[in-house]
């Protein structure tokens, strides 16, 4: 393995070496990029098909884990399968997963049985089933790595801060590989009922990321994970690279608990910031992944932020939500999967359910209808959640 860099050293690069998920367009790589390039599924974004089994050594642990656990654990090893497990000490290897919202079914599951059969017959799993940092715990147990293992809740800017925050282990020094993402299952009564109740569902389950005629988000599930690795020991040890993760940015609206700020302002500082990080400029970026998830202000909000931060530029905008949903602190996860996807295919996939072209947007280039064909470049995602959480990550092809 290299060996760290002391702090205020040179930055280390982090390259991506392994991608699993969990979505509603598939399970497996393989499967997600066809259903990215395929049509949308009708009503909410659910997994109907997943079975945990053969991601865990017996039913017991199983029973054990709550659903958005399984999702991790299951993209996890997918990650580690393709990566292989980088070795050297323990201790230099992190685990960062984020989430939105946690153990909601287990939850919802276990406060029926304390309503109906009393509060000696509530599982004594509860606890640890529901944690919002179980799904770390687990992959961090799963796979012996002994160093930093944390947690990122910021909504649905959850799963971008998380590979954000595990590539600045890496090139600080601080760690030589680190499994990175973040995980949801929050597809209950409850949960569908709250969304629906606050309007920021889709009142017909259609999601149109910057249509005209969007009115709300599609509710979605899953898990994304990347193997986050130190360039040279990746080299050394005969990883594939297949990305590198460049940059990343976090900040605040200060402005309200669900609506963006007026102007997007939050998300051009974010972005801003990211680029700085990557040392890049605007005119760099040829790619878009934008966080679009069908609600009339939020993606107002990013149509804005991204003419000014780009300009006459114009890179590719593409929002995978209209297949997805959104599978809140889950998005920027899986999304950075779809972004490396996208490099190795030289394909980017279209904003599917993007047919009325609104025209306050007619400053970005939203690729519709079908991928469009690119030379992999410099490509900024993007994720945005309620509380003004903003985060972005700039990838570049390996």
């Amino acid at each position: 393995m290299a060996s760290a860099t002391a702090p205020g050293g040179p930055r280390r690069r982090v390259a991506v070496t392994g991608t699993g998920v969990v979505s509603a367009a598939g399970i497996g790589t393989e499967a997600f990029w066809a259903g990215l390039n395929g049509p949308a599924p009708e009503g909410l974004r659910e997994i109907p098909d997943f079975d945990p089994a053969p991601y865990y050594a017996n039913p017991k642990e199983i029973r054990r884990a709550d659903r958005f656990e399984q999702f991790a654990t299951a993209a996890a090893v997918q990650a580690v399968e393709q990566a292989g497990l980088p070795g050297g000490d323990p201790v230099r290897n992190g685990v960062i997963i984020g989430t939105g919202i946690g153990g909601l079914i287990t939850i919802e599951e276990q406060t029926i049985v304390r309503y109906e059969k009393g509060p000696r017959r509530v599982s004594p799993f509860l606890i640890p089933m529901v944690m919002g940092n179980a799904p770390a715990a687990a992959v961090s147990m799963r796979h012996g790595f002994q160093g930093p293992c944390e947690t990122v809740v910021t909504a649905c800017a959850a799963g971008t801060h998380s590979v954000a925050n595990a590539a600045r282990l890496i090139s600080s020094g601080r760690c030589d590989a680190v499994l990175a993402g973040s995980t949801e299952a929050a597809m209950t009564v409850t949960g569908v009922a709250g969304f629906t109740n606050m309007t920021a569902m889709s009142s017909t389950l259609t999601s149109r990321p910057f249509d005209r005629d969007r009115d709300g988000f599609v509710m979605g599930e899953g898990a994304g994970v990347l193997m986050l690795e130190e360039w040279e020991s990746a080299q050394e040890r005969g990883a594939t690279i297949l990305a590198e993760v460049l940059g990343g940015a976090s900040t605040a609206d200060a402005h309200h608990i669900t609506a963006p700020s007026p102007g997007g302002a939050g998300a051009i500082a974010c972005m801003e910031l990211a680029l700085a990080e990557a040392g890049l400029t605007p005119d760099q970026i040829v790619h878009v992944n934008a966080h679009g998830t069908s609600t009339p202000l939020n993606d107002a909000a990013e149509a804005e932020a991204i003419a000014k931060v780009f300009g006459a530029n114009r890179p590719a905008v593409t929002s995978v939500k209209g297949v997805l949903g959104h599978a809140l602190g889950a998005a920027g996860s899986i999304e950075a999967v779809a972004v490396v996807l996208s490099m190795q295919h030289a394909l980017i996939p279209p904003t599917v359910g993007y047919e009325n072209p609104d025209p306050e947007m007619a400053d970005i280039d939203i690729v519709r209808d079908t991928a469009r064909a690119w030379t992999p470049g410099y490509t900024i995602s993007n994720s945005f959640g309620f509380g003004g959480h903003n985060g972005c990550v700039v990838f570049g092809p390996a």
